[in-house]
């Protein structure tokens, strides 16, 4: 029998709240044994209703229902149930899971002239550049388009009456031959201030961080402050949605081709799963799996330095890789062979001839053309 000596369950709930248990059904303090415990919501109550969940677990429990649940068991879609999975998991993720790294880094030098600027964007398709000043280890902050256009038209804009005067009036009131497109993009004015941000930081940190400064790009620097890579807030929206692709980006993956001779030619940007997937099962990576994401990341792993352009690569199971474009800060096209290559005794020189490849990495890389980040 119940004890009647102390107060009803919903005698305790009006105690606690001031309010009816029926007027607060669709609060988002749902009651746990008897208490409130105000950090679940209605989805959590529904959760732990339908499910038998228990609020001591919300996060596991969630993951453990999204993971082992059917397809459209949950009533969500195969988007909706991948987009929680992500977020459930975003606080998981690190900054240097995501940024781009230095050498695909599209910057500009503060005096650039605004002609030159206007073409670094066009080729970039970015909205956004990075501003340094001797190095990208020196960063100044960020350009952005928009703020470059409207600069330019402030520039070009004629007085509405003496443009109704003109024999021609400039059409749109704008007098492009008044912009002095020489000019340093220093002396413009319009360089913005950009987040500088570690690699270990949470991206669900800095996606916070980025929506109260509204400032939407981010260097990543080492303890030593040396520009390590750059992040955006796409980026961190990917991890949630997956891959933003828009008219700039480009539309196929980094191409891996087989060869008449049964060798394979790859980009070295390539996913070592991809790479995988087209070798076949009987190409093992062991744990660098896990460890890298890019067939050149392997291979930088695999020497423990960037090899250079000729140079042949040990793989596992009888592979080689033999490397057909590098540049001092990164490899850029591979071959991969199955078994003895005939040019080994040509692929060893260029790795004595570079011997200082096995050197630190200058800091000083042309940074105005390397490749455009995603």
């Amino acid at each position: 029998m119940p004890d009647t000596d102390g107060p009803s369950t919903s005698d305790a709930s009006r105690s606690e709240t001031g309010i009816e248990p029926s007027s607060s059904r669709n609060l988002p303090v749902p009651v746990s044994n008897g208490t409130r415990d105000h950090g679940e919501g209605l989805f959590s109550r529904w959760l732990r209703a339908l499910f038998g969940w228990r609020p001591s677990s919300t996060r596991a429990d969630l993951k453990e229902v999204l993971e082992e649940s059917a397809p459209g068991e949950l009533g969500f879609s195969p988007e909706e149930g991948t987009m929680l999975k992500n977020i459930l998991g975003l606080r998981e993720r690190r900054i240097e899971d995501v940024m781009v790294p230095r050498a695909d880094i599209v910057a500009v030098q503060q005096d650039i002239q605004l002609g030159e600027l206007v073409k670094m964007f066009e080729n970039a398709g970015h909205s956004r550049l990075v501003a340094f000043n001797d190095t990208l280890d020196d960063p100044v902050g960020m350009v952005h388009i928009r703020d470059l256009i409207a600069f330019m038209t402030a520039r070009a804009a004629v007085n509405p009456a003496t443009n109704a005067k003109r024999r021609k009036p400039k059409p749109a009131g704008l007098d492009l031959g008044a912009i002095d497109l020489s000019m340093p993009l220093s002396e413009a004015k319009i360089i913005r201030p950009i987040l500088f941000v570690p690699p270990s930081m949470p991206a669900i940190d800095l996606l916070a961080k980025m929506q109260a400064t509204r400032i939407h790009l981010a260097l990543v620097v080492d303890e030593y402050g040396g520009t390590d890579g750059i992040v955006s807030i796409e980026d961190i929206v990917e991890l949630i949605v997956g891959d933003i692709e828009d008219e700039h980006d480009d539309e196929e993956a980094p191409d891996i081709q087989r060869q008449s001779d049964g060798s394979l030619v790859a980009d070295a940007r390539a996913s070592i799963e991809d790479v995988i997937a087209a070798i076949g099962n009987g190409f093992d990576v062991g744990d660098a799996l896990n460890e890298v994401d890019t067939l050149a990341g392997y291979l930088v792993s695999r020497v423990g330095r960037v090899p250079v352009r000729g140079e042949l690569v040990p793989g596992p199971e009888g592979y080689e890789f033999e490397v057909l474009d590098a540049d001092p800060r990164r490899v850029k096209k591979v071959k991969i062979h199955h078994g003895t290559s005939t040019r080994s005794d040509v692929a060893q020189q260029p790795q004595a001839q570079n011997a200082t490849s096995a050197l630190p990495v200058p800091s000083e890389p042309d940074i105005t053309k390397t490749t455009p980040q995603p």
